[in-house]
């Protein structure tokens, strides 16, 4: 049977008129243990607000009118919906069981979440919560991302070792590519000619042609005096000018820099232990690293490719969403 939202306190109609998100540039980070969100000041990196959320928050991305917050609140099976003008929860959604990573198409109209206890992705209306469709896909997905057009959504299948290209107007899958061992995040190239997909255990990140569905490229990873099995991709972020990307290496502790163009390494950043995910501030300038081990976020130059400072969090730091 279809589910439905769990009642909303904002409606589409409240949605569509409430007033201007504030702090701008502000950065939200999901804590896994805490079950909260940490909001810091991107000026002085003080906190500004905890906000308390659903169990084991994961996934968290921000609209692009910069207006909501959608928090993954697995162990609930539900989606927290923050308000960026008045930093609170403002309704539930109800996502389905275990929602790790989510997306809203570029379009603001709905949200793909990846459900990963019951191998499916739940298609839902933004405003609304009306959930449109649940696709079947492999086992355990887990990485969401769709193409700046808001017409081909692509997921990741941890235990599938597969990436799943999905048709937004059929809500079919148009193709399965293999990837390598465990497969935790898929995004688009600034370009869109590209997806790359981090493979956690494989140890790669996999570029794969976006009209073909072809694999065009893999990129590996080495660090000297670690052992291979320790370098564990995890999240990636693209720099704004697109020359760049940065990938979370998971226990090897560093962030690895990669020339989009040559798809070569060309730098490791030491952060905290365990960074999971990432993004970059609204100018570009800086990359914000979640920390799992080390309850901290890493600001890393961008220009210099320097860890400037770790800004602590909540326990159990995975996501990062900062405000456009």
């Amino acid at each position: 049977m279809p589910r439905h939202p769990i009642p909303a306190l904002l409606s589409a109609a409240v949605l569509a008129a409430s007033a201007a998100p504030a702090f701008a540039g502000a950065i939200f980070v999901s804590n896994e243990k805490d079950n909260t969100v940490t909001v810091l000041d991107p000026a002085t990196y003080a906190v500004v607000k905890t906000i308390e959320t659903g169990a084991r928050p994961r996934g968290i991305v921000i609209s692009r009118d910069g207006r909501e917050v959608f928090v993954c609140s697995g162990d609930d099976d539900r989606i927290d919906v923050i308000d960026t003008a008045r930093l609170e929860i403002v309704r539930t959604l109800d996502s389905g069981p275990d929602p790790e990573l989510l997306d809203v198409d570029p379009k603001g109209e709905r949200i793909y979440i990846a459900n990963e206890d019951d191998a499916m992705v739940t298609v839902m209306g933004r405003a609304d919560g009306a959930v449109a469709a649940e696709i079947p896909v492999g086992v355990e997905p887990e990485g969401v991302a769709i193409s700046e057009d808001s017409k081909r959504i692509v997921v990741t299948s941890e235990s599938t070792s597969m990436a799943h290209f999905i048709d937004a107007d059929s809500l079919e899958v148009l193709a399965n590519v293999l990837v390598d061992t465990r497969p935790r995040y898929a995004r688009y190239a600034p370009d869109q000619k590209t997806v790359w997909v981090t493979s956690e255990i494989g140890g790669t990140v996999s570029v794969i042609d976006a009209e073909t569905f072809a694999p065009v490229g893999r990129i590996g990873f080495e660090v000297a005096g670690l052992r291979p099995e320790l370098i564990q991709p995890v999240g990636l972020r693209f720099s704004r000018d697109g020359k760049l990307a940065f990938v979370a290496l998971g226990p090897a502790n560093r962030v690895a820099v990669v020339d989009t163009a040559t798809r070569a390494v060309k730098d490791y950043v030491l952060v905290g232990q365990r960074p999971w995910h990432m993004d970059l501030s609204a100018d570009g300038a800086k990359l914000y690293v979640a920390n799992g081990l080390t309850n901290d976020m890493t600001v890393v130059d961008v220009a210099t490719l320097t860890a400037e400072r770790s800004v602590p969090v909540g326990r159990l730091p995975w996501g990062i969403a900062t405000m456009p």
